[in-house]
């Protein structure tokens, strides 16, 4: 078969198709993930000792497990007990938890970066508690958190490829039904590979704008000095 024929009708479009459920299963997780993430590590930081435990188990079961195996359990094994998810579905809870774990760290390490005289000004201001964390401490937190979150996301986009282990024909799984089909596992990979390559380096340039526009000013400098 002709290369630009195989290339332009057969795996470009094979391709697209997955690269759709890709952007559906990243679309469908990472807000959610970011919610959980920022949930988890306002409880474990702030909570009370129960919650705040509570937090913490959540954090030390989902870093402890890998992915895949998460996957498993909500595809194959929940079914077991009476729970039964369909594959895209079992795939975004699975990143859901996975994202919100990872993203509570980094979230929690920018919250324990915030002084605590912020605090006390702003109960001193008339704030309770929860307002001083909802409108001061948590926005100036998620902006430091953004080179951490952003890296998570990145991730994300990379997670998504396990989707196909339980079945869900996202890009990575496209492109390997096309090599297998017509053995052309170099050419197939390598686009499959190009396409990740794009998705990353677009996330990439958008958090680094997004960074610099919401950077607390006189931080930037910090930020990247720490990172070194």
């Amino acid at each position: 078969m002709d290369l630009a024929v195989f290339v332009f009708d057969i795996l470009l479009p094979a391709l697209m198709q997955g690269l759709v459920v890709t952007l559906q299963l990243i679309a469908c997780s990472a807000p959610f993930g970011l919610a959980l993430g920022i949930a988890v590590a306002v409880g474990r930081q702030y909570g009370n000792p129960v919650i705040s435990w509570i937090c913490k188990t959540f954090v030390f079961l989902i870093k402890g497990t890998p992915l895949l195996l998460l996957l498993f359990i909500l595809y194959f094994g929940l079914p077991a007990v009476g729970i039964t998810f369909t594959a895209f579905v079992a795939s975004v809870v699975g990143f859901i938890l996975c994202n919100g774990a990872y993203n509570a760290e980094y979230i929690r390490g920018a919250l324990i970066s915030i002084k605590e005289g912020q605090m006390v000004a702003a109960q001193a201001l008339g704030m309770t508690r929860w307002q001083a964390i909802r409108n001061v401490i948590l926005p100036q937190a998620l902006r430091r958190a953004i080179p951490g979150l952003s890296n998570e996301f990145i991730y994300l986009i990379k997670y998504s490829s396990l989707a196909y282990m339980i079945t869900v024909i996202e890009l990575s799984g496209a492109g390997k039904l096309v090599a297998t089909k017509y053995f052309t596992y170099t050419e197939s990979f390598a686009a499959v590979g190009i396409v990740y390559l794009v998705l990353v380096t677009i996330t990439t340039f958008a958090v680094n704008i997004l960074e610099k526009r919401v950077a607390v000013p006189g931080t930037t400098r910090a930020t990247a000095a720490a990172q070194l």
